[in-house]
This record gives structure tokens, C-alpha cells and sequence, in this order.
């Protein structure tokens, strides 16, 4: 009877204790509050990697894309190029161009501190290193798009150069204006108010701007303008540039929605304007091309996609889903008549990325002004051509430039005999396809091709109504 006494008197003495240690240890208001922001915090660096991981997913993407629109004789030389704008471009923007575009600025152009990521102290506020991971993917972005344009017949060696360059310096200074508030810079396009929630002018403007110029510079491939007409050269692997297009969408989904660095309730929205954009970019693109061909052309429609994503990248985050499915559908149209127009001037883009990024780029910054769900400003309309303008006459001398200095100094387009027997020879030393015959090598066939791919270009009705112009 004592021992039961004397367990239950135990019992109850540790029970009083832990009561009085819940009570003493029950978080005050301010403790929770601290608690919350410590979560949120660790939500905001969670979601922004993750979204830098889609971003960087993108590479894998445009390289597809790139190596379906173009022949196999350079297949191995586009996957280098992808790989190593990539490898490249961090590195300069490291050392450089993160400093440039976010570092302290005094003057609203350019900012003059955080070189090689100097800003980041062991025992200091990590936020930089997410912050940078999430940038540096942009800037590898913008990179990429140039690859596409100048496809085919470019110098590896030149390629590496223009890279760094743009990753470096051309792309973080445009970066600067626009977005250096969002660290410690003070660019003067955003003061003014200027609306590229994602990146359709910072990002793909400048991309699609110095493809134009590193186009110009080099030439058109080939073949591909002869007497008489316009010589379509089909891609080697539509299915490849399909899935290509696939993971950049899926990307997208990072490149907007990520643009937030905050884990909230906006992504919601945003996630919904670039699906529906896009959606709506490839049935408009679908349907302008059977019109005009005769038939639903895939090629367009891909480009639809990216089109339409492109578009609604700069006002993502400020207009409503209805007026997203109303820039895709436009962006889809734009796109189909630039592809052409660029191609009745004779300038050659392979991929189509100076329509998709620099026009489609322009097109949808405007749109951020004109559907700003907090009302139209023509003021706001006039800042978003002013930043318009802007990126344009930075990127493209600046680009022309530099493409003509490579071209002075080491050469930027590779001789006609390399061209003909295809870049991955004549760069690389290998051939991507090595159990079977590529038709494209050496002499007459050369120039014209197979006699496989000479009837599907005189078959496709792409062909047949760039042909009839």
C-alpha cells in the first residue's frame, strides 16, 4: 500500500513539473512570429532553387530544339554549343556580370561591387548565393537564344568568345537598368516604372537582338537563298525539337513563377498566365500556318509555344488570364509572318529565335503596359517603348560590334568546304550519328542535299509557298 502510495505522490510530482515546464515554455507572440518568418524564409530559398533547377532544365531544352531545326552533320557541334554557353556564361557572370547587373550603383547604369561573388561571407546572409543561382541561369538564357540563329555555320572558337562576352557584360548591363533594385543596385528603366516582371525584353530582347546582329555578320548558310527563290533546309529530327519545346514549357514554369524569389500565394496566377499564353501562342501559330500553307505546319506551331511564353514572360505577374490568352494568340500570328519576313530578307535563322525572342520579346513588353490590370497609362505604355528602344539600340551595335571583331581577328564563320561536310568534323573531330550515312557530305550533294530531303523540301508546304514568293 505504500509503494502504490509513494509512485502515484512520484507521479503526480512529474506530471506539476511538466506542466510548469509547458507553461514556462509556451512561445510568446514574439516567438512565433520569429518561427514564421524563420519558415517562411526557408521557403523563399527553397523555391527559388528549385526554380533555377527548371530554368537551368531550359538548357536542355533549347539545345533539343536547336538540334531537331538543323541537319546531323552538326549535331555534335550544337550540344557543345549549349553545353559551353552555359559553362562558359556562369563563369563570366561570376566574375563580372552579377557585379555589373546587381552590384552597388551610384549612377542608375551599372553597378560597381559583388565581383566574383565577393558579397557572400561564411558567417553572412546566404541569400546572395540563392539569388545568384536563380540570375546566373538567365544569363546563361540569353546566351542560348544567340546559338540558335547563328547555327550551322559558326566558328566554335568565336562562339566560346561572344558567350562570355554577352553573359559577362551586354546582357547584365541591360540587366542592370531594369532589375539591379532587385539586390543593391539602383538601375534607372526600373525607376522609371518599367514592367518586365520575368524577362521578355531583359531576358530574351537581348538574346533575340544579338542574334539578329551575329546573323547579320555572318551570312546566311549555304544553299539557302539561290537564284530564283528561298531553298528551305529542313531540320534532321522534328520529334527531338518537339520534346525540346515540351521542356521548355515545362521550364517556363520556373522562369515566371520564380521571378517571384518569395514563396507565396502570387505563383498561382503567374503559373496560369504562362500556361494559358502559351497554349493559345500554339493554336493561333497552328491555324495562321494552314492557312497560309495548306497545311498545319509543326515547325510553326512549335515556335507558337515558345512565342506565346516569350510574351507573356514581361507582364506575367499584372494581367489577368483572359488577357493572357489574348497576347499568346497574338504573339502566335507575329510570330508565323516574322519567320517569314526575316526569311524574304535574307536573313537566315535556322530555329526562328530572332522572331520568337527579339520580336515576340518586344511585342510582350508592350502588352505588360497595354493590359496592366491596374489600369492603361499611357505613361506606362511610353516607359515600356522606352525600355523597348533601349535594349535595342544597347544590344544590337554592341553585339555587331563584337561579332565583326571576332570575324576580324580569329574569323567567326567557318570556311565552305567545313560547312559543307558539317561542323561536327570539321570542330569536333566525330560525327553524332556514327552507324549511319550522312547524305550531306562532300561535293554536288553537298550543296543540294539528299535526294530524300530535296523531295521533302519541294513536297512541304512551307516550301512550296516560300518558293511561290
Amino acid at each position: 500500500m505504500k509503494r502504490r502510495t509513494l509512485i502515484a505522490t512520484a507521479a503526480w510530482a512529474l506530471a506539476g513539473l511538466a506542466t510548469a515546464w509547458a507553461v514556462e515554455a509556451e512561445p510568446t507572440p514574439a516567438t512565433n512570429k520569429e518561427a514564421i518568418e524563420l519558415v517562411q524564409t526557408h521557403a523563399n530559398y527553397l523555391w527559388t532553387l528549385i526554380a533555377a533547377a527548371l530554368v537551368f532544365f531550359m538548357q536542355a531544352g533549347f539545345a533539343l530544339v536547336e538540334r531537331g531545326f538543323t541537319r546531323a552533320k552538326n549535331a555534335i557541334n550544337i550540344m557543345m554549343k549549349n553545353l559551353m554557353d552555359f559553362s562558359v556564361g556562369t563563369l563570366g557572370f561570376w566574375a563580372i556580370g552579377f557585379g555589373l547587373m546587381f552590384g552597388v550603383s551610384s549612377t542608375g547604369w551599372f553597378g560597381t561591387s559583388g565581383f566574383f561573388l565577393s558579397d557572400y561571407r561564411p558567417d553572412g546572409d546566404p541569400w546572395v548565393l540563392a539569388f545568384w543561382m536563380f540570375q546566373v541561369v538567365f544569363a546563361a538564357t540569353a546566351a542560348t537564344i544567340v546559338s540558335g540563329a547563328m547555327a550551322e555555320r559558326t566558328k566554335f572558337s568565336g562562339y566560346l568568345i561572344y558567350s562570355f562576352v554577352i553573359s559577362a557584360i551586354i546582357y547584365p548591363i541591360f540587366g542592370s537598368w531594369a532589375w539591379g533594385s532587385l539586390y543593391k543596385g539602383s538601375g534607372w528603366l526600373g525607376a522609371l516604372g518599367f514592367i518586365d516582371f520575368a524577362g521578355s525584353t531583359v531576358v530574351h530582347s537581348v538574346g533575340g537582338w544579338a542574334a539578329l546582329a551575329g546573323t547579320l555578320v555572318l551570312g546566311p548558310r549555304l544553299g539557302k537563298y539561290v537564284k530564283g527563290g528561298i531553298r528551305p533546309i529542313l531540320g534532321h529530327n522534328i520529334p527531338l525539337a518537339a520534346l525540346g519545346v515540351f521542356i521548355l514549357w515545362l521550364g517556363w514554369f520556373g522562369f515566371n513563377p520564380g521571378s517571384t524569389t518569395v514563396a507565396d500565394k502570387s505563383i498561382a496566377m503567374i503559373f496560369v498566365n504562362t500556361n494559358l499564353a502559351a497554349a493559345a501562342g500554339a493554336v493561333a501559330a497552328m491555324v495562321v500556318s494552314w492557312l497560309k500553307f495548306g497545311k498545319s505546319e509543326v515547325g510553326m506551331s512549335l515556335n507558337g509555344v515558345l512565342a506565346g511564353l516569350v510574351a507573356i514572360t514581361a507582364g506575367c505577374a499584372n494581367v489577368s488570364p483572359a488577357s493572357s490568352v489574348i497576347i499568346g494568340l497574338m504573339a502566335g500570328t507575329i510570330v508565323v509572318f516574322a519567320v517569314i519576313f526575316f526569311d524574304r530578307v535574307k536573313i537566315d535563322d535556322p530555329v526562328g529565335a530572332i522572331s520568337v525572342h527579339g520580336v515576340c520579346g518586344a511585342f510582350g513588353t508592350l502588352c505588360a503596359g497595354v493590359f496592366n490590370t491596374a489600369g492603361f497609362s499611357l505613361k506606362v505604355v511610353g516607359v515600356q517603348l522606352l525600355g523597348i528602344a533601349a535594349c535595342f539600340l544597347w544590344v544590337f551595335p554592341l553585339a555587331f560590334g563584337l561579332f565583326k571583331l571576332i570575324d576580324m581577328a580569329i574569323g567567326l564563320r567557318v570556311s565552305p568546304e567545313e560547312e559543307l561536310e558539317g561542323l561536327d568534323l570539321a570542330e569536333h573531330g566525330g560525327t553524332a550519328y556514327p552507324d549511319f550515312e550522312v547524305l550531306s557530305h562532300g561535293g554536288i550533294g553537298a550543296l543540294s542535299a539528299s535526294a530524300q530531303t530535296q523531295v521533302a523540301m519541294a513536297t512541304s508546304p512551307m516550301g512550296k509557298a516560300l518558293e511561290q514568293n
